[in-house]
Parts: structure tokens; sequence; C-alpha cells
């Protein structure tokens, strides 16, 4: 038996850690410069709240219900999911971190008859030793248990635990999953599933074998055998690298001056190469894109985009950045005013297997570089992000954050102080720990 183990409204849950008072009520967290809602409480959700929507769109409602506007502090999520997966390390022998959220357990050596006992269990100690309201679904294969889980949030959310034994169970939950929603089923697939009338996941598993293997391909027709309780795929216990990186951002408003615009790419493409580098990656390829706001159709629209390849993969963010700005010089019109940049890596491949050129003059400048920024990192892991910095990242903060909480678990200064008088043996002791509590 797997099970997934799912972390409820992971970022709103861990504001309210520190925060009890939040408990029962409304809470949303913004994304980068605090443009969209990206996690909702259960509270947020009963009132209509959407993924995604902007928060002017709903700053009347958020008067109205007193909700409480968090901008979004990576930092502490990182912590806390950190915290919630080792956790979880000592009390299952194997697992695989699927998300930041998300993890898979290998049950199958777990000295428990009671499966249904076993997830209770594991749900009290994460609560109890990290805060986190975490979610269950146990089953034999992990796109059922992905199933499970789905219907514990939907239908038995109190319990946080639910246990595919039999066919029968195995039948409730696949009719109460949308074809959508079944892991590994994309937009395309669904549209085309829907098409022949297979609306349910319990749909798809009575098709016969034949229509199957005809119309669907090899990761379709094991989604359809792991659907039936046959497994496929087990755990994946070492973290693959990443094939392409992403860094991107809305500006908090249209920009229309250029040297804006060069400071975010420039900041983006020197997180690219954090990111290449902690993967031990370097990258062939770089793409950027330039676009305008859609949402105000009284502007004149521009979508730009450029892709542009390296002579030989790097990880420098020296490179990263110049090549950034090469590409924003082909692509920047003048004219537009322009709501969202950015830059992403893709060709990667590992660090220690590059394909130079025949004539390639520049492997000592790599080496150079490759000192450089082992050094840089490690100081901005100590310091803080961005302590050390190319000069064309600029000065200024690379997002806007006007509802950040405390970094309350990876900074000294954000630590909670408790000031307040203790009896200890008929004796008044004053203790002091960290930052003030409201």
């Amino acid at each position: 038996m797997y099970a997934l183990i799912d972390c409820n409204n992971f970022y709103a849950s861990c504001e309210r850690v520190f925060r009890p008072d939040l408990e029962k009520k409304p809470v949303v967290i913004l994304s980068n410069n605090d443009g969209c809602i990206i996690s909702r409480s259960d509270e947020a959700k009963a009132l209509g709240i959407g993924m995604g929507v902007p928060l002017f769109q709903i700053q009347s409602l958020v008067k109205r219900h007193d909700i409480t506007v968090f901008s979004s502090n990576y930092a502490l999520y990182g912590d806390f999911s950190n915290r919630v997966m080792q956790s979880l390390f000592q009390l299952v022998p194997q697992l695989e971190v699927y998300s930041i959220d998300e993890a898979f357990l290998d049950l199958r050596q777990m000295p428990y008859h009671d499966l249904y006992a076993l997830g209770q269990d594991i749900r009290h100690k994460i609560r109890q030793w990290t805060g986190i309201p975490v979610s269950l679904g146990i089953a034999p294969t992990k796109t059922l248990a992905k199933a499970a889980n789905r219907y514990v949030k939907a239908h038995v959310k109190e319990e946080g635990v639910f246990v595919i034994e039999d066919n029968f169970t195995a039948d409730i939950v696949l009719a109460a999953t949308p074809i959508e929603e079944v892991w590994g089923v994309g937009r395309r697939y669904g549209r085309f599933l829907v098409s022949h009338e297979i609306r349910t996941a319990f749909d798809l598993v009575q098709m016969p074998d034949a229509w199957i293997q005809q119309h669907l391909k090899i990761v379709g027709r094991r989604m359809v055998r792991e659907l039936r309780g046959e497994v496929c795929y087990s755990l994946d216990l070492e973290p693959h690298p990443k094939k392409g990186i992403c860094v991107s951002r809305s500006f908090q408003n249209t920009v229309i001056d250029v040297l804006s615009i060069q400071e975010a790419v420039a900041t983006f493409a020197a997180r690219c190469g954090e990111k290449l580098r902690r993967q031990k990656s370097r990258a062939n390829i770089l793409h950027l894109f330039l676009f305008t706001n859609p949402h105000h159709e009284n502007d004149p629209q521009y979508f730009g985009s450029k892709v542009l390849q390296f002579p030989t993969a790097t990880n420098s963010s020296f490179d990263l950045v110049a090549m950034a700005h090469r590409a924003l010089d082909l692509v920047f019109k003048a004219g537009y005013r322009y709501k969202k940049v950015g830059v992403m890596v893709s060709g990667i491949v590992p660090e220690n297997t590059i394909q130079t050129a025949l004539f390639d003059v520049h492997e000592p400048k790599r080496l150079k570089d490759h000192r450089i920024f082992q050094t840089v990192d490690a100081l901005n892991r100590t310091l803080g992000r961005d302590k050390i910095r190319i000069a064309a990242q600029g000065n200024g903060p690379s997002t806007h954050q006007a509802f950040r909480s405390p970094c309350y678990t990876t900074r000294w200064e954000d630590m909670l102080v408790i000031d307040e008088r203790i009896n200890f043996r008929g004796k008044q002791v004053r203790g002091s720990l960290g930052r003030s509590l409201q």
C-alpha cells in the first residue's frame, strides 16, 4: 500500500502556525508583487474566492468579511515543507517528496494491520510536531492514493484519512473523481475522454482493453492499470534535476522604461543560475518573454519572445545575465506598458558532462566564474538572498510585498519573543525568547 500525504491549504496553514488567532477565519496568500490569490483557507473558499483572482477585484470582499491577506513568504513555506518531510522520514521507511506540500509514503513494510489507524497516527504526529494539518489517501497504487486523497478533501475532510482496501471502496472513489482530476490526465486528454462520454475515473476503468490500447498512449495505459490496482509506478526516491527552469514576475504597476525591465531580467537570469548551480547543472538555451497587460484592452498589446543558444552550456550568472540582456534588446519595443517579463533556461545537462566547442577558449573563464559563484552562493545562503548580487540587478527589492509575515523560523531578527512571568517552584521568573507576540 502507498499513501499520499498532502498538507491542507499549505501556505495559509504555515501562516496560521504563528497566528493561532486566524484559526477558522478567512486567509488568502498572494503571488509575487501581491498580484493574485495563490492559496486560500477553507473559509476563504467558502466566500467564493477563486484561485488566481487578482487582489484588486476582491477588495470589497476583503473588507466586508475581514479577510486576512498575506504576501507570499517562500522562505517560511520552504522551511515548513522541510520540517514536514523530515518528520515523515522518522515515521515511515521510505518516501518520495512529490512537491512542496505532498509526499508519497511506502507503507508496505509498516508493522500495522489497521491502515486507517496508521494514517491517523501519522496525521496527528505531523500536526503536533509541525503545526500543519494534513490529509492522507491510502491505496494499492500511487494513482489510486492520489484519488483517495482528493476524496478525503471533498467528502471526509474532518476524518482526514481514507483507505482503499477493496474493489468496492475503489469504485466509490473512482465514481466521485471527475476525469479531469485524475492524476496524469491533462487538458487534451480530458477533452478527448469527455468527448467519448468518459466523465469519471470509474467510466475510464470500465472501458474495454482494446479501446484503451487503441486510443491511449503508453502513459495513459499505465494510468488505467494503476486505477485498476496494478502497480506501474514505484517510489522515486531520488529527485531528478529539472529539465527547465523559469523565473518570471508581474510588475506591481505597468512599466515603460527599459532600465527597470533590464534590472528585473538580470535578477531573474541570476536566479536561474543559482538554481542551476544548486542542482549541479548547466543550460544550453535561454528563452526571454515580455508582454503587456491583456486585461487593459485600451492599451496597445504586445508579446515579445526570443530564444538564444549558448555556445557552451553554462550556469554562470554572468553569462546568463549577458544573454538575457541581449535577448531583451531584440524584443523590447518602446511605447508599450509592460506587465510581465520572464527568463527560462532549458537544454539542461549535468555540469560534469559538457560538450565544448572545438576552438573553445572560454574554459578558464568558466572555471573562474565557478569559483566566484561558489563563494557568492555560500554567502547568500548565510546572509540572505541577493546580499551579494550582480550590479546589473540594481539595488531595489525585486518584488513588492506589502503584507509579508516575518520569517519566523529562518531569520534571527524575526524570531518570536515571549516575555511572560511564570511561577517556578513558588518563585516568579521572567523569561524572554524571540519577538513580541501581540
